[in-house]
């Protein structure tokens, strides 16, 4: 993992001591210097619901357990069909004023300025990452006690938010999702900690962990580091496998069935000779990495216009003429 990594430095302060001193071990509480960066605020909520087009799964709600999507969403009519799931901003006001908390899921995939940001902190960890945005009335509790299959960096942007965390699991067979009675005894808390905004809260996968609103109306941006599992290990493998494999998709017979065996034998050894764990689970987290939304698009189609502004009276800008010609 890089430690020259000045997008996870705005968060922690010396990526070196925070690598050597809380990932993966224990969570930290941080007060970076003029607060931590959050690239999506209540502003940014706003302008995402005014839009008209934000929709499940992208939003969701919570009391306790996730409300049905019907409480706050709405139908639209569009082209005589009536699709359903758009966020409805009234609806989810008023459940927010009766104590529910707002998710918004996958930031990154819909917001380019967190889109850019997530792009840098990835490549400095060498491991994909997410964001999402919560949004939790004093005095209430979002999520109830659960664990992550990621490791979480939580950014407080508003008001202020009172935080439980509890011992990591106790061995392998633990798994991501509420803690239940029927996983045993609670365990033991490690941290309670109240965010105020600019604060900085990370919590290491797989580390129990629940959260109230305290003052105000508390919005934090949660940003998760997604960690390879198995699953992901053997994609990488068959993938491994699978570069630059030709061979018949249908062998006839015996003989050829076994010939085509044979050839498929050698030719995983030869894309398996001199792999190692190591190399395995980079391989696997770099085709995390590459499953992230791409950069945004940096062109515009006012440019775009004004390119094609300049084309002749045939309508076709010069680069266009032949291929549009081809068309007739």
């Amino acid at each position: 993992m890089a430690m020259h990594a000045p997008t996870l430095a705005q968060w922690v302060g010396d990526p070196a001591d925070f690598i050597a001193s809380y990932w993966n071990k224990r969570p930290g509480v941080f007060h970076p210097e003029g607060g931590g960066h959050s690239s999506f605020t209540l502003a940014d909520l706003d302008t995402a619901m005014s839009t008209g087009f934000f929709r499940e799964p992208y939003v969701e709600m919570w009391d306790g357990d996730k409300l049905p999507a019907r409480k706050f969403t709405t139908t639209r009519t569009v082209a005589r069909g009536t699709p359903a799931g758009f966020a409805d901003a009234r609806r989810i006001r008023e459940l927010l004023d009766k104590g529910a908390t707002l998710l918004l899921r996958c930031v990154d995939q819909w917001h380019a300025p967190t889109r850019t940001l997530l792009a840098s902190l990835a490549a400095e960890l060498g491991r994909p990452v997410e964001a999402f945005f919560f949004v939790t009335p004093a005095g209430r509790q979002g999520l109830p006690l659960h664990r992550d299959d990621a490791d979480v960096l939580v950014v407080q942007v508003a008001g202020s938010k009172t935080w439980h965390i509890h011992e990591g699991p106790a061995d392998e067979s633990w798994h991501a999702g509420r803690v239940t009675d029927q996983d045993g005894p609670r365990p033991p808390e490690l941290l309670r900690t109240t965010l105020h905004p600019g604060d900085v809260l990370y919590v290491p996968r797989g580390f129990a962990h629940r959260a109230s609103g305290d003052q105000g109306l508390s919005a934090h941006l949660s940003l998760t580091v997604r960690e390879v599992g198995v699953s992901d290990l053997v994609d990488t493998l068959r993938s491994l496998i699978a570069e630059e494999l030709s061979l018949p998709e249908r062998p006839l017979g015996e003989e050829a069935l076994a010939s085509t065996a044979a050839r498929l034998l050698t030719h995983t050894a030869e894309r398996l000779a001199g792999l190692d764990a190591a190399n395995l689970v980079n391989r696997a987290r770099a085709r995390g990495r590459a499953g992230m939304p791409p950069a945004p698009d940096t062109g515009s189609f006012a440019e775009l216009a004004a390119h094609w502004s300049t084309a002749p009276a045939d309508g076709y800008p010069a680069e266009h003429r032949q291929t549009a010609g081809a068309r007739g």
